[in-house]
């Protein structure tokens, strides 16, 4: 909630898979994608290991997150409820 707040984005679906997490998240045009993924990626896990200190110690190298990403871009025309749609299946 914080990020939100402060960054001006909004997470409008998670899901997660297996290894990885799926993120639908509305923003505005003043961040590029690579820095949106690179603010998620640090504040969730400096959060992560805040409150869970215990967690760095299990992960090789102490990374939260691996260096890569996919991300795919919508614009106010684009379908958004299929994206959410998507989203949410990976949870199942």
């Amino acid at each position: 909630m914080e990020i939100e707040k402060r960054y001006e984005i909004k997470f409008l679906e998670v899901g997660t898979d297996k290894d990885h997490v799926h993120f639908l998240v509305q923003s505005i045009p003043k961040y590029s994608v690579t820095k949106l993924v690179t603010l998620i990626k640090s504040l969730t896990a400096r959060e992560i290991f805040h409150r869970c200190p215990e967690v760095k110690k299990q992960l090789w190298g102490g990374e939260f997150w691996s260096d890569g990403y996919f991300a795919s871009t919508v614009g106010k025309h684009g379908d958004e409820a299929v994206i959410s749609k998507y989203v949410k299946e990976c949870i199942n």
